[in-house]
């Protein structure tokens, strides 16, 4: 029976160049152990890939966790996940978008505002994050930002169903509602403004005592003054005057131009 091990002849399928190449950074390698010249800048930038790398990794794997917490209804721990991997990656938009839909749930409407637009900030193509911050907008009962913000996802990606019927459509609708409704509280304050200065307007009864006696007395001085051949004018302070008659319409006085005020 032929047996299989993982031995090979040494030197086999290894070009002549590569082993010369091999051997000699070797060589260099062993020649420089113990001396004082090294390439400490060449390290630390090494060193420093494998971080970004591990950062990157590990901010992938945080990302994953949350979605499937988030899926699961478990919201708050999948924004913890996320915060970790934005500590790690903070220029990643998509765990912004993710946090703001997560807040959302929660009804932490003003986060999940401030959450969407980081994510928008950090890559304005993102059309699902213009999606998720016109909702948060919504929300917050700003109705025309949230119309602007569907209509730069539509502008990014017109291809986009569900922002033209679903959100754009509702935002519209309820943009008209809420004119609507500031034009009939215009006019209702418009009214309630009028029954003010109505009220505030002092109504006469013409048939109290007051009244009757005046009109009596007036009434008095003008059969007096009729039997006189005089005429009895009342001007708007109240003042009560006899005038001769006269003929002439040139001549009208300045007192004959007054007149009984009354509402």
């Amino acid at each position: 029976m032929a047996s299989f091990g993982w031995k090979r002849k040494i030197g086999e399928r290894v070009s002549k160049v590569t082993s010369q190449n091999f051997e000699k950074e070797f060589a260099e390698e062993a020649a420089g152990i113990g001396s004082n010249d090294v390439d400490w800048l060449h390290s630390i930038k090494r060193k420093k890939g494998l971080l970004v790398e591990d950062n990157v990794s590990k901010s992938k794997r945080l990302k994953e966790e949350g979605a499937l917490l988030a899926l699961n209804g478990r919201h708050l721990e999948a924004i913890k996940k996320w915060d970790e991997a934005i500590h790690l990656t903070p220029e990643d938009a998509a765990l912004y978008e993710m946090k703001a839909q997560s807040l959302l749930c929660l009804q932490e409407i003003f986060p999940a505002v401030q959450a969407a637009e980081k994510a928008v900030s950090r890559d304005p193509k993102f059309v699902e994050a213009w999606q998720t911050l016109g909702r948060a907008q919504l929300g917050l009962g700003e109705i025309a930002m949230a119309v602007r913000s569907f209509q730069i996802g539509i502008h990014i990606c017109p291809s986009n169903k569900e922002l033209w019927e679903e959100d754009l459509t509702w935002a519209r609708r309820l943009l008209l509602q809420k004119k609507d409704t500031e034009a009939a509280e215009v006019v209702k304050r418009n009214q309630m403004d009028i029954r003010v200065e109505q009220a505030l307007i002092p109504d006469y009864d013409f048939e109290s005592d007051e009244v009757v006696a005046a009109c009596d007395a007036i009434s008095q001085i003008q059969k007096a003054a009729a039997a006189g051949g005089k005429t009895i004018v009342v001007s708007s302070s109240g003042k009560v005057s006899n005038q001769e008659p006269t003929t002439d319409d040139a001549s009208t006085s300045e007192e004959s131009k007054l007149f009984i005020k009354a509402r």
